[in-house]
């Protein structure tokens, strides 16, 4: 499904922005790397939507729109699935070189989006707060975190299993070597075999 721009966009823009800034911005910390992106901005291209979204950047803030008369410092093509890999940095390379995401013009400015994301702390229940309570966004969060510690708990179990039955399978199956020198001696047997049977026949024809 295609979004295109409609009424739509400006709650899509806001909502981006609200998010992207109450991660951004509210870490002291990051600092720093926050001013490495002032006076940026970064045109986003998803194959999703007929409409880009313009990140620009100043000290304090990120605003999100819809529509830019200036030029992007930095244009970035892709899909909203390759888009939310991109919180781990070490992702950007690989995805680049995939072809899933194209980088146009100053690609230190995605660099740097990237590698702020990744330093930045992601805790839903503070970004649900202020729409359903701290309460309410309490336990989703921890739904969340707990839902997410079961998948992976499960993951590496699946693949604990997986290693124990491949080595138990390994150590079932003959080796080459084992299969050769079997079937060496199934023929070593077999001329002996034969070479008793025509002693055997030479021995009653003489008799």
């Amino acid at each position: 499904m295609l979004l295109k721009p409609t009424l739509l966009s400006p709650l899509i823009t806001a909502a981006i922005e609200t998010s992207l800034n109450s991660v951004l911005f509210r870490d002291k910390s990051l600092k720093a790397a926050r001013l490495r992106l002032a006076g940026k901005v970064l045109r986003i291209e998803l194959r999703e939507m007929s409409f880009p979204l313009l990140l620009v950047f100043s000290e304090r803030q990120v605003d999100v729109l819809s529509r830019w008369d200036g030029d992007a410092d930095c244009i970035v093509k892709t899909d909203v699935a390759v888009l939310v890999k991109l919180r781990d940095r070490q992702q950007l390379s690989s995805l680049m070189r995939s072809g899933e995401l194209i980088v146009e013009d100053d690609i230190q400015v995605v660099q740097q989006l990237v590698t702020l994301l990744d330093l930045a702390e992601w805790e839903p229940a503070e970004w649900l707060a202020p729409y359903i309570g701290d309460i309410a966004a309490e336990t989703i969060g921890q739904v969340v975190q707990k839902s997410s510690r079961f998948l992976s708990n499960q993951l590496q179990q699946q693949q604990n299993y997986l290693a124990e039955a491949i080595t138990e399978e390994w150590k079932m199956a003959p080796a080459p070597l084992e299969i050769v020198w079997f079937n060496e001696e199934v023929d070593a047997t077999a001329r002996a075999t034969e070479a008793l049977t025509t002693r055997l026949v030479t021995m009653e024809t003489k008799q």
